[in-house]
């Protein structure tokens, strides 16, 4: 039996079985509405019908046109974002997954492309296109792309419970990359998006600015203090810290 994605999560038992509840209970929800595509929406951020038509919608935001710089999620839901980031002539900056690389990201620029912009901004084509880059070759960021597994009117955020999104913001906020001017924003299937109060979330989870799905675009409340951005070293597994470079370094450093 494959492991949960959340299995070395840390924080507050109550608060992470909440958190599992719910990622249940929305990819029975999607499977429910026929909205999920091929592998299936169980223990990933699911990929949905519409896609890129949220895609299309958040192209068409002010966030969109003034953002010059993303860092993006690497999931099959948010290609067809990452597709218009390069047809728009954006640079764009991809986590690998599960930050598993010395040099955890991927720099694509839009003009030096192996192919077209939607095979370079796949998970596979990323690696013809791609130049591996580690954090001290990111530049700042002007809107950042999450994979979401439920997304809240209020701007809280759940992902599939890695915990690599909130992770990525944190070390690229302590590094002088994103700031108070930086937007997050996230495209979902309605399905996904849910009232005010229903996500439960800690003190490390970074909430929403946008949340778009083919038929609307949602502007959530922002957070006072939001875009602190630090590492919470004390919910971070020993085993996640050795499985990351990336943190196994910065952690080495601290000591």
């Amino acid at each position: 039996m494959a492991r949960q994605h959340d299995h070395d999560a840390g924080g507050p038992a109550e608060l992470l079985a909440a958190k599992a509840e719910l990622r249940t209970e929305i990819w029975a929800a999607l499977r429910a509405a026929k909205a999920t595509r091929f592998p299936g929406p169980e223990g990933r951020i699911p990929n949905f019908i519409g896609a890129e038509a949220a895609a299309e919608r958040l192209r068409g935001t002010d966030a969109w046109h003034a953002a010059g710089t993303l860092k993006a999620n690497p999931d099959s839901p948010q290609w067809p974002v990452r597709q218009r980031a390069l047809e728009d002539g954006k640079l764009l900056f991809m986590a690998v997954p599960r930050l598993a690389e010395d040099e955890p990201f991927f720099l694509l620029d839009p003009d030096h492309l192996a192919g077209s912009a939607r095979a370079a901004s796949s998970i596979k084509g990323a690696s013809a296109s791609a130049r591996p880059v580690g954090l001290d070759q990111l530049q700042p960021v002007d809107l950042v792309v999450a994979g979401t597994v439920a997304a809240g009117l209020d701007g809280a955020r759940l992902g599939k419970g890695g915990g690599f999104s909130d992770l990525e913001f944190a070390v690229a906020s302590e590094a002088g990359l994103i700031g108070p001017a930086t937007v997050v924003v996230t495209t979902v299937h309605e399905v996904q998006v849910l009232p005010a109060g229903q996500i439960p979330t800690g003190d490390h989870d970074v909430p929403l600015d946008l949340i778009v799905t083919p038929d609307r675009v949602i502007r959530c409340p922002r957070r006072t203090g939001r875009l602190a951005g630090e590492i919470r070293w004390e919910e971070l597994t020993d085993e996640k810290i050795e499985a990351i470079p990336l943190l196994a370094r910065l952690s080495a450093a601290r000591r």
